[in-house]
């Protein structure tokens, strides 16, 4: 019987304390819970990368609380749990230092996790926040191609284990099929703007943080391998959560114009109560989005979701 890997990449908190080595535990046993019965073998894959920038960001933050002015800033909480989590971890992350840190820390967790994945196994990405950057950022994006780049080999080792991506060895056509995409509170409309890629006819400004080409590629093998069905992406959205947007949309028009390749459903976890009717568009709201951009992890919408899939 094939396996079903779910592999799990986490993102900010933006909460008071920074995700922890079993964010994706609570989340995992409801899932199992639910498809015991068809899919008794489902195995877990958590990536974490969380301690790689917590020192960085926590002497930012301690340089900025000893200013004489922090005290008279405003929403300090919202900066301090949200505000620079989010931004922080993208800077650190696109830093070459500090990124080449977490991608090394996800390449020895990714294989460690995939060491017995068989060829008919699957495996389902269940990417939450700035981790569907990351992601995506390491499977697509061209930033990583150059030999000389450090990261290079620990990025073209996940890419090789990955059915429909080219690594090093250039094959693209070994490695575990991926077999769904469930994103949660994800940024990745925001950061699709670095994508843009204007160009003239003397001039190439193609961006090296652009995913679509590969991630096209991905789908196509994919789309051939599935023998014409269309893979399920799941994108779940905390209406409170002021880091989800949809994808639907921008991502049929990025990598898939005719609707041919994506299953992909733009899926809101949580209906507004009278309450939230009176405070959606206050301030309270946004300062509130922290508990709402966490709340993926105890879902039943995501759970049915990825449930349904499996």
């Amino acid at each position: 019987m094939a396996t079903d890997y779910i592999l799990f990449i986490h993102g900010v908190n933006t909460r008071e304390v920074r995700e922890q080595p079993e964010y994706a535990d609570s989340l995992f046993k409801l899932i199992q819970k639910t498809v015991f019965d068809r899919k008794p073998d489902v195995q877990k894959i958590a990536l974490y990368w969380g301690k790689v920038n917590e020192k960085a960001e926590t002497a930012l933050l301690n340089k900025l609380q000893a200013s004489s002015f922090w005290s008279q800033m405003w929403f300090r909480t919202f900066r301090e749990q949200q505000i620079l989590k989010f931004a922080g971890d993208a800077a650190l992350y696109v830093s070459r230092g500090i990124g080449v840190q977490v991608v090394n820390t996800l390449k020895t967790q990714a294989l460690a996790g995939l060491k017995n994945a068989k060829p008919n196994d699957r495996l389902h990405l269940v990417t939450h926040s700035w981790g569907t950057v990351i992601l995506f950022d390491l499977l697509f994006a061209s930033r990583w191609d150059d030999e000389k780049v450090p990261g290079h080999d620990d990025v073209m080792a996940i890419r090789d284990a990955i059915y429909g991506i080219s690594g090093k060895n250039g094959n693209p056509l070994q490695g575990i099929q991926v077999a769904s995409f469930h994103t949660m509170g994800s940024p990745v409309a925001i950061f699709s703007l670095m994508d843009v890629s204007p160009t003239n006819n003397n001039t190439d400004l193609s961006s090296s943080h652009d995913i679509t080409p590969q991630l096209q590629k991905l789908l196509e093998s994919l789309h051939e391998a599935r023998k014409g069905e269309k893979l399920p992406w799941r994108n779940y959205i905390h209406p409170g959560d002021p880091i989800a947007y949809p994808l639907k949309e921008l991502m049929t028009d990025l990598v898939d114009g005719d609707s041919k390749y994506l299953d992909i459903e733009d899926i809101i976890t949580q209906e507004p109560s009278m309450f939230d009717f009176l405070t959606v568009q206050s301030i309270l709201a946004l300062l509130k989005g922290g508990e709402a951009h966490s709340s993926y992890w105890q879902s039943n919408k995501v759970v049915q979701g990825i449930s349904h899939v499996l």
